[in-house]
């Protein structure tokens, strides 16, 4: 009875599932692996496409970002982030926040964390914190890469403006920032749906792909431009918004909406995870 007794009293739930574990847990799985492989290729994957496909230039007298990829390191990483903000960088953040819980429940092996016993608060807590955590340093390892690979290939230099003049390399290196966190926040509402859908059901990839439906039927709502001022409700609406950081003069307005936008859905979501697994009867 004594032992049972030092036992309970030593017991601390916040002490239970630590972070530092639960990450080391979700480092070793080989999605994990897989995903930032992928991430990490696609620099080169563009590198050669540029290498085969010649320099790119304006089409009927208009230059685009991605007509500037090959200016410096800095356009380059700047490129990558815009051609897979849309929806490449969608599928870690619905992967990293979707399989998690459902994962376990798949294996069999989450009423045996409960039973720990860790306290379902802080189990969505600490496999919440490290979702998330996964998805910003797969948005992070992107424009690193394609920087390294870029300035290897073009040189370090400015970062080159389609509307005219340049960014120095430090304000660009700013600008990047801004947009790669800017872009993180858009996808919370990708999470906190992959999130939510992942305490509903045991079948993770049910969850992934939930979550990146339901986001690609956010794009086409997007697209119906008869929604009107409707469609500034929708988190796809503000996705590229981030696209104002990398002007001469940043323009926060739409960042600000945007932002607005995802954050509040994403606390909805996140809410309705917590409180749906509060009372969910977990048998698996």
């Amino acid at each position: 009875m004594s032992t049972l007794t030092e036992v309970a009293s030593g017991y601390q739930a916040g002490r239970t599932l630590p972070l530092r574990v639960e990450l080391v847990r979700q480092l070793k799985r080989r999605r994990t692996m897989v995903m930032g492989g992928i991430l990490a290729a696609l620099p080169f994957v563009l590198l050669i496409a540029f290498a085969i496909g010649g320099t790119p230039g304006g089409r009927n007298g208009q230059v685009t970002l991605m007509d500037t990829a090959t200016a410096s390191g800095a356009n380059f990483a700047a490129v990558n982030l815009f051609v897979s903000a849309g929806f490449l960088l969608v599928i870690p953040v619905a992967l990293f926040c979707g399989d998690t819980v459902a994962s376990e429940a798949g294996w069999s092996s989450l009423r045996y964390l409960l039973a720990a016993p860790v306290p379902r608060a802080r189990l969505l807590w600490s496999k919440l914190v490290v979702g998330l955590g996964l998805s910003l340093g797969a948005m992070v390892l992107l424009p690193l890469v394609a920087l390294a690979v870029g300035s290897a290939a073009y040189g370090w230099g400015p970062l080159e403006l389609p509307t005219g003049g340049v960014l120095a390399t430090g304000t660009a290196a700013g600008r990047l920032v801004i947009v790669v966190a800017y872009i993180f926040v858009s996808q919370l509402v990708t999470a906190g749906l992959a999130f939510w859908l992942s305490t509903k059901t045991d079948a993770a990839l049910g969850a992934v792909g939930g979550a990146v439906g339901l986001t690609i039927i956010g794009n086409v709502l997007d697209a119906v431009t008869a929604l009107g001022d409707w469609r500034h409700f929708l988190p796809a609406h503000w996705q590229f918004a981030w696209a104002d950081a990398v002007q001469p003069t940043p323009e926060w307005s739409g960042m600000l909406q945007g932002a607005s936008v995802s954050l509040t859905y994403a606390l909805v979501l996140f809410a309705l995870a917590f409180r749906g697994f509060a009372r969910k009867d977990v048998v698996s």
